[in-house]
């Protein structure tokens, strides 16, 4: 989500700068910084950013620079302007003062002089920022392709390496039930010596614990899961919020593997998925 985007131009008798930035954020934020008396612009670009991205806090500087001014008129208020002359010849008087009050030194008093402005066109304005603002926005969204190739690449790896862990945990997890019959066999041996037991039993007892830690149906949900990121990724809608709520649902069947795996070698790997899958969610905070 990060970019930057610049574009300047003279249009309709207006120079016009306009600079998107935008870096990482879970929802759609917009910061802007306008020239004086064209903040009515501010919604109009907030749309049309909207209407273009997103996700992303999207920090915006624009500056228009009326270089046709017309219509502009000054008026000077008397009644304040004596007021001030007036004050300035008591406070002469009063402390044996020499010098005049001259004009220039009344002129930088605050409203002795008003400067009123034909209103602008609103609609005419957006339309001339907007030639400048377009080209800009595409060299922004350029950028946040160019890091979303790379993001892809990068999850697309990661999910590698977490189907290839799976796969090992497939291949470990029906050797678990034949590890415990040998266990509890020999368990029972060791207690029970040359004595006669019964093997119904064991078999009941092992045949409860491969059910309850087989784990066929995790890794099945777990592949399609990264089936369906596959999916996501190869999409031109914004489908960050998406792959983030796939990845809340790959750790959760990674943490039902190694409950219910009492596998030691299974446990290692279920850490080295969670690992990588940690690693997907923080990079997926930068997908759009």
């Amino acid at each position: 989500m990060t970019g930057f985007g610049r574009g300047e131009g003279t249009v309709q008798g207006r120079h016009i700068v306009c600079e998107f930035k935008s870096v990482n954020h879970k929802y759609f934020e917009l910061n802007a910084r306008i020239t004086r008396g064209y903040l009515f612009l501010e919604d109009r670009l907030k749309a049309y950013l909207q209407s273009r991205l997103s996700r992303g806090k999207v920090d915006v500087f624009l500056q228009v620079e009326n270089l046709e001014e017309s219509g502009a008129q000054v008026q000077v208020n008397h009644a304040l302007a004596e007021g001030y002359y007036n004050a300035l010849m008591e406070l002469k008087e009063r402390c044996g003062l020499s010098d005049e009050p001259s004009l220039s030194l009344l002129s930088r008093y605050p409203d002795v002089f008003t400067v009123h402005k034909a209103p602008e066109d609103e609609e005419a304005v957006w339309q001339a920022v907007l030639q400048v603002a377009a080209p800009a926005v595409d060299s922004l969204l350029k950028m946040r392709e160019a890091e979303g190739a790379r993001l892809r690449a990068d999850i697309a790896a990661k999910a590698g390496n977490i189907l290839a862990l799976v796969e090992q945990v497939e291949h470990l997890a029906p050797q678990a039930a034949v590890c415990y019959r040998e266990r509890l066999q020999n368990r029972i041996q060791e207690l029970l010596g040359s004595n006669r037991f019964d093997e119904q039993r064991v078999l009941t007892e092992v045949a409860v614990f491969a059910d309850k830690s087989a784990v066929d149906e995790e890794t099945v949900r777990l592949r399609s899961h990264f089936a369906q990121l596959e999916k996501l990724m190869d999409s031109q809608e914004p489908v960050g919020r998406k792959i983030d709520f796939l990845v809340q649902e790959m750790n959760r069947e990674a943490n039902t593997i190694g409950s219910k795996s009492q596998n030691t070698e299974i446990a290692y790997l279920v850490v080295d998925i969670k690992s990588e899958i940690e690693k997907i969610r923080e990079q997926v905070q930068n997908v759009e």
